[in-house]
């Protein structure tokens, strides 16, 4: 497994470049621990559905890639030990980024699924920071025309 998920990783990084993108570097690992590791949120996404999606998988590795820039060590428990404002920071760039690759792909049904996950945590979410609100509503506003 974990050879698989060092190709996907290597894949992703690629279409990174391509969008003038420079992730950091993560390991098979660290995607792995990352993805099996405990969540404060009912987020339901498994190791697999981000394996077998390019676009969950880019968003993963820039979502991981902005932690580490933040300084926080990807393990099992980074989700639960960090500030919630870091984690969220961290997801909204990863989901700008994702639906913006997506964008470019023409890919308006996954742009429909996706800005329908945003939109569940901007309006739903009990764990978004008040101080995040915002950014969450910049986001849905760009790519609000694809929920129809």
């Amino acid at each position: 497994m974990f050879a698989e998920i060092g190709d996907k990783i290597k894949n992703s990084m690629e279409c990174l470049r391509e969008i003038d993108y420079e992730a950091e570097n993560i390991s098979a690992q660290e995607l792995y621990d990352y993805m099996t590791g405990e969540k404060f949120s009912e987020d339901k996404t498994t190791l697999r559905d981000v394996l077998d999606s390019e676009y969950l998988m880019i968003h993963e590795v820039v979502e991981i890639g902005e932690l580490k820039k933040m300084g926080r060590r990807i393990d099992k428990r980074v989700l639960v030990d960090s500030p919630k404002t870091i984690i969220y920071t961290a997801h909204f760039f990863a989901m700008e980024l994702e639906m913006d690759y997506a964008l470019r792909k023409k890919d308006h049904p996954w742009l429909k699924l996706r800005i329908g996950h945003h939109r569940s945590v901007l309006f739903d979410d009990p764990n978004l920071p008040e101080s995040l609100k915002t950014r969450a509503r910049e986001i849905y506003d760009k790519f609000k025309e694809f929920e129809i």
